[in-house]
């Protein structure tokens, strides 16, 4: 698709930051669906992490800022960088003071530890993946209702000081808490999960109301005062609605026709050249460290057995999924867990038809006589998807796939404000789905010791990331010394980091697809368009005529 390539690369790079200032108006976003509940330390969707970049705030955050630049680390509620003791177990943050929640309630250090607290009390999905080395988090995942986190985080009201204290070092940690799940809200919030009411938060924007079936409406925060505008700015519009429902199709002609301003979604494959074309200017292609996968149930027939997961791996045409997102532009086949563009990542591809760097096609005859092997063939399976456009195309290939090894399958498609919770709970009995991944900071742990380490499945859990549920202890105890060395020899780190990709893979947990580009169709009347390799488009530093 030569057009769009061309529009690749003239708009991979954020517009024009120039345009004039513009506060005031309403932004108007859609989407097909909406993604579960609003509470921040329970959602791990990038849909509404996008939202709570400009709504909440942790003591520390992600530069708002477009690109690379946006993985920077910069203080937020914290009124500099933490003093870190010498041996790296210690982080003693200054509070900053005159923050108020969007509710009027002046921001104490009293939020800070509740909030910390509350992680592990609304069993926050990474509670036990980045928030385990606390002291006190053994004790909260132990028993979440009673966490204190005694000698873990330690408050002084006096001072404003916040001091946080960890088992053994961590390279990490203030990635950790710089995301959303250690967002600081009111002390009082109650420790369950809020679902569609709204938390008081101390961004710039507040939410106002949530209807998951219609609409999620944010406004000003009326008592927010800018105290750091690399870490929270004041957002230019002054209300941002964004409607629920309708197709992608209907999306991009709401867009083209002044009635919108953006949509989550991918812009169907289907309508690319077409824009390319028509309306090139009001298109934006960004790059992205992500992955499109299928995580496969290692605890159920048939990917309980190692041959099987081997098998769809063989078989899946990397380079037709390419093409059904919208083609070379857009996207790249990939075999590793660990995305381009992410530390230890490598090119490197055992399961195809010529195995070595690159991969080269699908290898049917290989991937058929392990099905024959295992004495699977002719067993049901059932992929899930969610019901976007992508996302029903990718699950409908997948089951043509498993058809072709000689199994029953069917797809099952569900609403994507459900999908993601249904197939991380394993009393669902999902056995593959389809599922996106991107950075939550740029880590290799993010990828492999999140989605494939022991400690992020729990059974029974909405709020299991191991949606595989994965756990090689040998594997596991890798990735942790990985995450320790990185604190001495970041770059012996990496290239371990490297080699658990590749030995993780052997395992076969889930099947690498492609890794994505994200592609955006604004509105004429929106400017400043900028693009964060951490949180995406930047709505709140966008404006509208």
């Amino acid at each position: 698709m030569p057009a769009l390539f061309a529009l690749f690369c003239v708009h991979a790079a954020s517009a024009a930051a120039d345009e004039p200032v513009h506060y005031g108006g309403t932004m108007r976003l859609l989407g097909v669906s909406s993604e579960g509940t609003l509470d921040p330390h329970i959602n791990y969707t990038a849909r509404y992490w996008m939202l709570y970049n400009y709504s909440y705030d942790g003591l520390m955050a992600f530069k708002k800022a477009a690109g690379e630049e946006g993985t920077q680390l910069v203080p937020d509620l914290a009124e500099a960088m933490p003093q870190v003791s010498a041996d790296g177990l210690s982080y003693h943050f200054k509070l900053r003071q005159g923050i108020a929640f969007s509710n009027g309630k002046m921001l104490t250090v009293d939020d800070v530890k509740a909030s910390l607290q509350r992680i592990f009390k609304v069993l926050s999905p990474t509670s036990g993946s980045f928030y385990n080395g606390i002291v006190g988090a053994e004790q909260c995942l132990a028993e979440p209702a009673t966490c204190t986190l005694e000698g873990g985080v330690v408050v002084d009201a006096k001072t404003s000081s916040v001091t946080i204290n960890l088992t053994q070092p961590d390279a990490e940690f203030l990635y950790k808490l710089a995301v959303p799940h250690a967002a600081i809200l009111p002390a009082d919030t109650p420790a369950q999960d809020m679902g569609n009411q709204p938390i008081p938060g101390t961004g710039s924007y507040a939410f106002e109301s949530y209807d998951p079936n219609a609409s999620l409406t944010l406004v000003r925060n009326p008592y927010f005062q800018e105290w750091n505008r690399q870490a929270q700015p004041k957002g230019y519009p002054d209300r941002v609605e964004y409607r629920f429902g309708g197709t992608e199709e209907s999306a991009v002609n709401a867009v083209l026709n002044g009635q919108a301003d953006w949509f989550y979604e991918p812009v169907p494959s289907g309508r690319l050249a077409e824009l390319s074309a028509s309306h090139p200017q009001q298109l934006r292609v960004s790059p992205l460290i992500a992955w499109w996968y299928a995580p496969l149930n290692v605890n159920l027939p048939p990917f309980n057995d190692v041959r099987v997961r081997q098998a769809l791996n063989y078989a899946v045409d990397r380079d037709a999924l390419v093409a059904l997102f919208g083609g070379s532009a857009l996207a790249s086949p990939v075999c590793s867990i660990l995305p381009p563009g992410m530390p230890g990542h490598s090119d490197n591809c055992a399961y195809t038809e010529n195995p070595g760097e690159p991969w080269s096609a699908p290898d049917m005859d290989k991937a058929r006589a392990l099905v024959k092997a295992s004495g699977t063939a002719g067993q049901k399976i059932t992929v899930v998807s969610d019901d976007s456009v992508s996302s029903r195309a990718v699950g409908t290939y997948l089951q043509s796939v498993l058809s072709d090894l000689g199994y029953d399958a069917a797809l099952q498609s569900l609403s994507g404000d459900i999908q993601f919770t249904y197939i991380q709970n394993s009393n669902n009995k999902v056995q593959i789905s389809v599922s996106q991944w991107y950075q939550d900071y740029p880590a290799p742990s993010n990828f492999l010791h999140v989605l494939f380490g022991c400690d992020s499945f729990t059974p029974g859990s909405d709020s299991s990331v191991n949606m595989s549920g994965f756990c090689d202890n040998t594997l596991d105890k890798r990735m942790k010394a990985a995450m320790q060395l990185a604190v001495t020899n970041p770059a012996a780190a990496v290239l371990e980091w490297q080699r658990i990709d590749r030995d993780t893979m052997q395992l076969a947990p889930a099947v690498p697809l492609f890794t994505p580009k994200n592609v955006d169709l604004v509105s004429q009347r929106l400017g400043n368009y900028q693009f964060s390799l951490q949180f995406h488009w930047l709505f709140g530093s966008a404006w509208v005529q």
